[in-house]
């Protein structure tokens, strides 16, 4: 058994799951932010756009949807900031082993 336990935090599979774990947890919340507050903020500053997600350029007959793209990378940010401080700030990243 400690053998499996020392595989387990030294390939890092314990700070793979709680990303996982984390990062499921608040995407609906991290999307809620993004599109019901910080997309209308961004809107406001853009002349004749609803909202951010609703943003493009057409070129030819493409639309190039730029505000949708936009609203995911904001996502993804907001996302990964909260799962590293929160692995941070709850010292899950000290539970895998260093190799030696």
């Amino acid at each position: 058994m400690k053998g499996f336990i020392d595989f387990i935090r030294e390939q890092g599979v314990v700070g793979l799951a709680v990303g996982f774990i984390l990062g499921g947890a608040v995407s609906k919340l991290v999307s809620a932010l993004v599109e019901d507050i910080i997309g209308p903020v961004l809107a406001l500053g853009l002349s004749n756009v609803e909202n951010l997600q609703s943003a493009y350029v057409q070129v030819g007959a493409a639309k190039i949807m730029w505000g949708d793209f936009l609203n995911v990378f904001i996502d993804f940010v907001v996302i990964a900031l909260v799962v590293y401080f929160g692995v941070k700030m709850l010292g899950l990243d000290k539970l895998d082993k260093k190799k030696a």
